[in-house]
């Protein structure tokens, strides 16, 4: 196979297919710096100086190039490439891509949900596609023969292959991803500006802030080329939020008590249907959270306690208040039983722990 871009997504792929058995892995990167630690990490066999030289042999392509790239990128490849070759990309937005390819039999759209908030392939790993949807975008040329191999490989790779139509992708990621970051660089740019009475919004905000800011700022170079390559069902779904805002401004202007209930009680219906998906079979998820004090290696004693019994840590925040009254850290356990063992393990070594139902708070 051959990998063209190698960042973090196309080496961690090279990764997972070394893993899954791929023999033979070519790489091109027009970043010979990427392509050279892609190759010393073991993502790529063979550095190849042009894309050409890179897919001359291979059964199957991945472009990873920046979102912007990937039509002339994938249009490129397909001219080099036999017939007999399947294509496919992994860029967040498709329908650019795939009206680029104008249906050409051989290629197949693709997305892998999943990443980090790092970049580069100095992050790459085998284990980034493990349990993640990776969207497949046919068309009704696709041959059949490229779609059977394609799913094969991505499902090898730990992923669950999932089809969709192109502009159905978008509009899709455009509501579950690129919202939620627009809406997060919205809010904190709104607090990072405004002064209330002297007083900098910043500088006392609370965990619901943080929680609600986590992907704010993210890469430019990312996120200026998704944002406008999905614009229009990017503008769709803000719209909808805009209709959805002045509701609740009518709302909250007529004082209506029931309308405010209901709307907030809907959200945590949908946000305890949201955790079941992401966890649908780990007999729960529960949130332990531990007072620490403000001083080295709390942090690294805890995670190595919890890691010497083999409990697994789902997710952690840690929520720092000051140096003399320390902080919070929030610790996700898959599992009632595994939550209570781990509580008990944390107390043992003087910690207060908490733990709720994360499927349960604010119910």
């Amino acid at each position: 196979m051959a990998i063209v871009g190698t960042g973090l997504i196309g080496a961690s792929v090279g990764l997972a297919a070394k893993r899954a058995g791929v023999e033979l892995v070519f790489g091109f990167d027009p970043d010979s710096e990427a392509l050279r630690i892609a190759h010393e990490r073991g993502a790529v066999d063979l550095a190849a100086a042009t894309p050409a030289e890179a897919v001359v042999a291979a059964e199957l392509v991945v472009v990873a190039a920046p979102v912007a790239d990937l039509p002339a990128r994938v249009r490129e490849v397909l001219g080099l490439v036999d017939e007999t070759c399947t294509v496919t990309d992994v860029g967040s937005t498709k329908g650019a891509v795939c009206a680029a390819t104008a249906d050409d039999k051989r290629f197949i759209g693709g997305h892998p949900v999943c990443g980090s908030e790092t970049s580069g392939p100095g992050y790459a790993s085998a284990d980034l596609f493990e349990g993640a949807t990776w969207f497949l975008t046919p068309h009704a040329g696709t041959d059949p023969d490229c779609y059977r191999f394609l799913h094969g490989f991505v499902a090898s790779l730990g992923a669950h292959p999932v089809a969709i139509d192109a502009a159905a992708h978008d509009r899709l990621v455009a509501l579950t991803s690129h919202l939620p970051h627009a809406l997060s660089n919205l809010l904190v740019n709104q607090a990072g500006s405004t002064r209330v009475e002297g007083h900098e919004p910043l500088a006392s905000a609370g965990g619901s802030l943080r929680d609600m800011t986590r992907v704010a700022g993210a890469n430019p170079r990312i996120w200026v080329d998704i944002f406008l390559e999905n614009a229009e069902p990017l503008r769709e779904a803000l719209a909808e939020h805009r209709r959805l805002i002045e509701q609740l401004e009518a709302a909250l202007a007529a004082g209506d008590t029931g309308f405010v209930g209901r709307w907030i009680a809907e959200a945590g219906i949908h946000r305890r249907h949201l955790l079941a998906e992401v966890y649908p079979s780990m007999g729960g998820l529960f949130r332990l959270r531990v007072h620490v004090a403000d001083q080295p290696g709390v942090l690294a004693g805890i995670t190595q306690v919890l890691g010497a019994e083999r409990i697994n840590i789902e997710d952690l925040e840690m929520q720092h208040v000051s140096p003399d009254r320390g902080g919070s850290l929030s610790i996700v356990i898959a599992g009632e039983d595994e939550a209570h063992r781990a509580a008990e393990l944390l107390e043992a070594q003087g910690y207060g722990v908490v733990v709720s139902d994360i499927l349960e708070e604010d119910a």
